[in-house]
């Protein structure tokens, strides 16, 4: 990436480092995990080499997020439970709600319900004391599907989650996480036989999504929206 190679040129280690971090997060975002471990090395290599420990955590909570990701679930919980302690303690906060993310998504996987809920909670409690909303609709979102998946499942609160997370996704203009919102909105609505008020859901979403953008998403969504008709 551009600017991985520019911080690289100018030959400073700690830009360098914040390069590289935003770079893994661009690639995991994309779903390019190959890509996203060849920087989280060449991360560990800079990061390493100057002693930048919460660079260092960060990294080993994106190998957690991988993990996970990849179905080694245990591990990932582990490496990100761990990273989320070092950076609280540091303190470095400024990418403690991905990984909080990441976690939960773990945590839910392999049916750990509670305590992805109480996660994702203290999350929502955090990102509203400091303002820092960017992540909120990712978290109702997966709150709403925590929602859904628990033993009995609440369909009522789900709704109210998903429907939060897209009037914010909305407002803040996040047409990823509106998307990834719509199409769980859109199978829990067709689930209630609301087959129609789902294609008009996802419909323009699919229409205005440039090609390549959010790739996974946008075919999940294509697909979704192929069953629907």
């Amino acid at each position: 990436m551009l600017t991985v190679e520019e911080a690289e040129a100018a030959d400073h280690p700690l830009t360098l480092s914040i390069a590289l971090v935003w770079a893994v997060s661009v690639f995991l975002w994309a779903g390019d995990l190959m890509r996203a471990e060849e920087h989280i090395d060449r991360l560990f290599s800079r990061a390493g080499h100057h002693s930048f420990g919460p660079y260092l955590a960060v990294g080993r909570g994106f190998q957690g997020e991988i993990a996970i990701r990849r179905g080694d679930a245990g591990s990932g919980i582990e490496s990100l439970q761990n990273c989320l302690a070092e950076l609280h303690g540091a303190p470095y906060e400024l990418l403690t709600t991905p990984l909080t993310i990441a976690l939960v998504q773990g945590l839910a996987a392999t049916g750990r319900l509670a305590e992805a809920l109480a996660w994702i909670e203290e999350s929502i409690t955090s990102v509203e004391a400091n303002g820092d909303l960017c992540y909120m609709p990712e978290l109702l979102r997966l709150k709403g599907v925590i929602a859904l998946a628990a033993p009995q499942p609440d369909a009522d609160q789900a709704e109210t989650c998903l429907e939060r997370s897209l009037e914010l996704s909305r407002r803040q203009g996040a047409r990823a996480w509106e998307l990834r919102t719509a199409i769980d909105l859109a199978a829990l609505l067709a689930t209630r036989g609301e087959r129609e008020r789902a294609r008009q859901l996802l419909d323009p979403l699919v229409a205005q999504c440039a090609e390549g953008l959010e790739a996974a998403d946008l075919e999940l969504a294509a697909n979704l929206l192929q069953e629907l008709r």
